[in-house]
């Protein structure tokens, strides 16, 4: 059976609630959750344990120069080799009390991170979230994740973490762009309505605006759920669009992990001060 949500310690507890019993933030406001994005390479995991960032975001892959076994390790596509692997790079993670998310974009690389992680559970006392994109979204054109063996995988090792769960997107700036549709919205419910874990939604800014009718419809099936909202190095969305989000959704559902100067800008406007 899987662990219940909540407890100290608990990869499903809440993110909210584990920084503010730690007194990182001080309400259950998604917003005031800071994120450092890609921290893959050696130099960026230091940058990111000195920050003032609550949750730590890496990408997990095979490496194409360790190839036997297949090592995990630390990059972003293109990029398939990297100075750091996934177990250097949880050597010095879990010495901190920031959340972790990591990010899959291949099957492959799966069992042998969970193997990694499970070597560290006991000393992991923060929030773990584990992230694919396991269904075609807007414009996307990048592989899926396949989603039920993806989903097993994890489970079988830890049936109560965060799963991150997305759409693969693309955003292109000479055409409108369209939303995440119904369709996409209802097989993303019909993957997740069996799991009993936490589910956030990664969901691209620039897309979020018109689809807010489909992401509301969404978050309401379950209190298990939330939404992440990520953007594109050269995305073009504007600041009311974050705020268009902030007006239609429960505070405590949805987290933003924005690039700069973006992040600054929203911030000041919702009034949530900003370490620089």
């Amino acid at each position: 059976m899987a662990a219940t949500a909540g407890g100290p310690g608990s990869w499903s507890e809440n993110i909210l609630q584990y920084f503010l019993r730690n007194n990182q933030i001080t309400t259950e406001d998604g917003a005031q959750i800071t994120w450092y994005h890609a921290a893959n390479h050696k130099a960026q995991v230091k940058e990111a344990l000195r920050s003032t960032a609550h949750m730590i975001e890496a990408d997990v892959l095979l490496s194409s120069e360790r190839p036997d076994p297949a090592q995990p390790v630390m990059a972003h596509p293109p990029e398939t080799s990297s100075d750091n692997t996934l177990q250097e790079w949880l050597t010095e993670v879990v010495k901190s009390s920031k959340g972790i998310k990591l990010d899959f974009k291949s099957l492959a690389a799966v069992e042998p991170s969970m193997l990694l992680l499970e070597n560290v559970k006991r000393h992991l006392q923060q929030p773990v979230w584990i992230n694919a994109d396991i269904l075609p979204g807007p414009n996307g054109d990048s592989t899926v994740v396949d989603a039920k063996p993806f989903i097993d995988t994890v489970t079988s090792f830890f049936p109560d973490v965060t799963f991150s769960l997305g759409w693969t997107t693309g955003w292109h700036p000479e055409k409108v762009n369209e939303g995440y549709s119904w369709t996409m919205v209802k097989e993303m419910e019909y993957v997740c309505n069996e799991l009993s874990q936490p589910v956030t939604f990664p969901v691209r800014a620039a897309l979020v605006r018109q689809s807010c009718s489909q992401l509301l419809w969404l978050l309401k099936k379950s209190n298990r759920y939330s939404l992440t909202i990520w953007t594109g190095k050269n995305d073009n969305y504007s600041i009311e669009d974050l705020l268009c989000i902030r007006d239609h959704f429960d505070k405590k559902q949805v987290f933003y992990d924005i690039l700069e100067p973006q992040n600054h800008e929203f911030k000041k406007a919702i009034g949530i001060k900003v370490n620089v």
